[in-house]
């Protein structure tokens, strides 16, 4: 997966401003950040040249995460979105994810930081496309401020992370009543990133919320504690990526956890399953562990049934089966 040509383009034109090697520096400084800082709700990237670095190397994942996550949520529930509400918005790569997916004709995103916040603004009113030209941006803290509009669509993705438990129950309250149908939010995954997912299910659920995706159930979690839920999409790397994340191969493989639920209540099949792990494919079967209505178990398809066993080699992980095909 890739940025679309017109957001890379513009992505790349920052990059004349900068010379390679202080960028890798100042990459490294914000990755540096991230890993020592994240969750104590301060702030992490604040200076131009650090927007930049950041839209190099953190755009192409989240947007990657964000149009994965929004397109399995539709292959179970085709909602009629019009407006989107994109909260933490960072440089907009969600909101170019889905605008990408559907047919979002009033835009809105929230950023707390100025230098993120100009940035994202600069893509997208230089943008060809009309609804991302019209796009609002506003300056806004999550904690210090009530969202005074709602959108068929919130997103929020890998922003609930960076605040502590309490401060985080705020935000998602603050959240659920600016959803007028679906909430999306999207976090790491990593065990960690997957334990706030999990406490953010069951609140939600405790809201009222119905579960699209990724679970195939409505019950408690299945998922064991020493265990964790996650999809990947696979993300294609520039050159100048590659050189800020110090790596040979030409792609990353995203990994991050995210629930999407709406106000209204979800028509279920029972026949659908969620792949947790990469299957594990043997000589002349295949491995799938899956999330299922029933539970968490695992499931070998041999060659004798044609048509699971070719769907099987091609899944991989947080991927939807039929398990009636």
């Amino acid at each position: 997966m890739e940025l679309p040509i017109e957001l890379r383009n513009l992505v790349e034109g920052e990059l004349e401003k900068l010379n390679i090697i202080d960028l890798q520096k100042i990459a490294e400084g914000i990755s540096l950040k991230y890993r020592n800082e994240s969750g104590k709700g301060k702030r992490l990237v604040t200076e131009s040249v650090e927007a930049i670095s950041y839209a190099v190397v953190r755009m192409p994942a989240t947007y990657g995460a964000v149009y994965t996550a929004l397109k399995n949520m539709l292959q179970l529930c085709d909602f009629k979105i019009e407006s989107l509400l994109d909260v933490g918005a960072g440089t907009g790569a969600g909101t170019w994810a889905a605008y990408n997916l559907l047919d979002v004709d009033k835009i809105k995103c929230l950023e707390r930081e100025d230098a993120m916040m100009e940035l994202g603004k600069s893509f997208t009113e230089k943008s060809s496309i009309l609804e991302l030209q019209s796009a609002e941006w506003k300056k806004f803290d999550l904690l210090n401020s009530d969202i005074d509009e709602t959108a068929d669509l919130v997103i929020c993705s890998y922003v609930l992370n960076e605040l502590n438990e309490s401060d985080r129950e705020i935000a998602l309250k603050k959240l659920w009543e600016a959803t007028n149908k679906v909430l999306l939010i999207i976090e790491p995954g990593t065990p960690i990133g997957f334990s706030e997912i999990k406490a953010i299910r069951k609140k939600i659920m405790d809201y009222g919320g119905s579960i699209i995706a990724p679970c195939p159930n409505i019950m408690e979690c299945p998922m064991p504690e020493n265990d964790w839920c996650h999809a990947t999409c696979r993300v294609a790397r520039t050159k100048v990526h590659k050189i800020l994340k110090n790596g040979d191969v030409p792609y990353e493989d995203e990994k991050f956890s995210y629930i999407a639920v709406c106000k209204d209540d979800v028509i279920r099949n029972d026949d659908i399953a969620r792949v947790l792990r990469h299957p594990k494919i043997e000589s002349g079967k295949i491995t799938l562990k899956l999330c299922t209505n029933d539970g968490i178990y695992e499931k070998i398809v041999t060659k004798k049934d044609k048509e699971m066993f070719k769907i099987a080699r091609k899944c991989g992980c947080g991927d939807l089966i039929n398990l009636k095909t």
